[in-house]
């Protein structure tokens, strides 16, 4: 199943530099998927009768919902990664074990990863609203747009003081309380370090004969097929991504998360029919008088994009250039056969059109990436002067994210047209 992996990492003081915690994740989806970035304001619902529709279903609707922006497949409604308001960032990967993966529609893992932000201010609350979701209304349906693809799911969920990692099999779940630094891939990675779980999680792996009830409990060893005595040793993803963080640990900044993000010999950088399409890194202050700050690209390839940045203030309009074209249709892949409508937002159309133009050209291609390295830059040396000044000029945080991607547009056409 590694060819399907995502990569999700986190990072808490003393492993980060300035007390800060920092998050970061690269969303690898199908090749021509398109993944837009979308904003969604804080809403009071006061018609607790009308239902939610998530992908696939319908839950009950809760009184109160946050801001998020979110980073998600644009064909559906749940999000691959994302933050809310309240500096709760989470990210979501496939996993395989065991278990059968239901077929029954249900709750999509990035469903759950939007309706946490949604509903929760803290990480562990945010836990807390998954794995209630997860019980009531469980998780399975078609992860992907025109094609058979799915698969349960973990999640690395943090906040400005804490992180949790939250590993899904059906119903069934572990979740461990983050130290130091941590990431997961498309593995189930909890061993016997487990803070939280179903109350029945054991009782089922004993049930199944994937514990015997003596040995320690080892929920990968019992729901997967995996070897965890392996696990450190192999050439997978997620022990790259584990010596990634390892090797800088106590030094990690927000620019060393989109390195890692960007590495290209550990495959966390994905090439290929699956492919990274979008990515994310947020910076977290434990200083809560400081504003959390969330990086998004927006389009694929990460080393040929744009880290941009978004600071949740009052009076954000919709960001429109990274905003796909909605379409009245049936659902997706109810038609056979099923032909994926154009949702290329303004950025993606600029960004694949300038790569296409410009890749047979080794001088235009080494222009426009000085560009880009130019422009981010210039925003990472703005950002961090609001983290140590400690000063946020809202009106022009307002339009932060969505100028930045109106210069990276500018970049594309003066590169395409020269």
């Amino acid at each position: 199943m590694e060819p399907y992996s995502c990569d999700t990492f986190v990072a808490l003081p003393p492993a980060t530099v300035g007390n800060r915690v920092i998050f970061g994740k690269n969303s690898d989806r199908l090749f021509d998927e398109v993944q837009e970035v979308i904003y969604f304001p804080a809403a009071v619902h006061n018609d607790l009768q009308k239902r939610l529709k998530c992908t696939y279903i319908e839950i009950d609707q809760v009184p109160e919902t946050y801001a998020v922006v979110l980073s998600r497949p644009a064909w559906l409604w749940g999000a691959e990664m994302g933050a809310n308001e309240h500096g709760v960032c989470i990210g979501n990967e496939a996993v395989w074990g065991r278990e059968d993966i239901s077929k029954e529609e249900a709750l999509l893992g990035m469903d759950l990863v939007r309706l946490g932000l949604e509903r929760a201010d803290t990480a562990e609350k945010a836990l807390d609203v998954i794995v209630d979701l997860l019980e009531k209304y469980g998780q399975g349906g078609n992860c992907a747009e025109g094609e058979e693809f799915s698969y349960y799911n973990s999640f690395l969920i943090a906040d400005r003081n804490e992180a949790w990692i939250l590993e899904t099999s059906g119903k069934y779940w572990a979740a461990e309380k983050v130290q130091g630094v941590r990431n997961i891939s498309n593995q189930l990675s909890i061993t016997t370090k487990i803070d939280r779980e179903h109350p029945n999680m054991r009782n089922y792996a004993k049930h199944k004969g994937w514990w015997d009830g003596k040995e320690d409990f080892d929920f990968t060893a019992a729901y997967s097929y995996m070897n965890t005595a392996s696990m450190m040793t192999s050439s997978s993803r997620y022990c790259q991504g584990y010596k990634l963080l390892n090797k800088h640990k106590g030094n990690i900044t927000f620019e060393t998360m989109m390195e890692i993000l960007r590495d290209e010999p550990s495959g966390i950088n994905m090439k290929g029919e699956f492919l990274t399409t979008s990515s994310m890194v947020s910076i977290l202050p434990r200083d809560s008088s400081l504003a959390c700050i969330h990086f998004f690209t927006g389009t694929p390839h990460p080393e040929r994009s744009v880290f941009k940045p978004f600071i949740f203030v009052p009076n954000i309009s919709q960001l429109l250039d990274t905003k796909s074209p909605t379409f009245d249709l049936e659902r997706p892949m109810a038609k056979k056969p099923y032909v994926k409508p154009d949702r290329r937002h303004p950025l993606y159309q600029k960004h694949q059109q300038a790569w296409e133009v410009i890749s047979n050209s080794k001088e235009k291609s080494k222009t426009t990436l000085d560009d880009m390295r130019k422009l981010e830059k210039e925003v990472f040396e703005e950002m961090e002067s609001i983290l140590q000044n400690k000063h946020l000029d809202v009106d022009k945080t307002v339009n932060l994210f969505t100028q930045c991607v109106k210069d990276e547009i500018k970049i594309y056409q003066s590169n395409i047209s020269s």
